[in-house]
């Protein structure tokens, strides 16, 4: 058995993940923070801002993506994720002025998680 015979049976590093699942996780990763900074906001504050704006850049991100043309979601979904980020950009503001709740945000973020596995709307 040659040294490189073992790298042919060796399991994958890493699994092939689909962009779906790539996003679900990003997504997932993002979400647990928020809601860990936010319920120890008072204790340790600036880890609570750079969570918020990891939300925020996301939600840039996510905004961006279903802006271009070749975008292939229906353009109902992509109207509807353009107005989150437009809610979730205002809402991190009213966050920092201390005059809105972060949990909404973590709400909000929950709601995709369940469509990307596929569980839809609740309601």
């Amino acid at each position: 058995m040659t040294p490189y015979s073992n790298l042919a049976y060796a399991q994958p590093a890493a699994p092939t993940r689909t962009p779906r699942a790539a996003e679900y996780e990003v997504i997932a990763r993002i979400t647990q923070r928020l809601s860990a900074a936010s319920a120890r906001r008072k204790e340790n504050f600036p880890a609570f801002i750079e969570a918020l704006s990891d939300n925020e850049q996301l939600w840039s991100t996510l905004a961006a993506d279903v802006a271009e043309e070749g975008n292939g979601l229906p353009q109902a979904l992509r109207a509807r994720l353009f107005y989150l980020y437009q809610f979730t950009a205002e809402h991190s503001r009213k966050i920092r002025a201390d005059s809105a709740n972060p949990e909404v945000l973590v709400e909000i973020n929950t709601a995709v998680l369940r469509g990307l596995r596929g569980e839809g709307a609740a309601g």
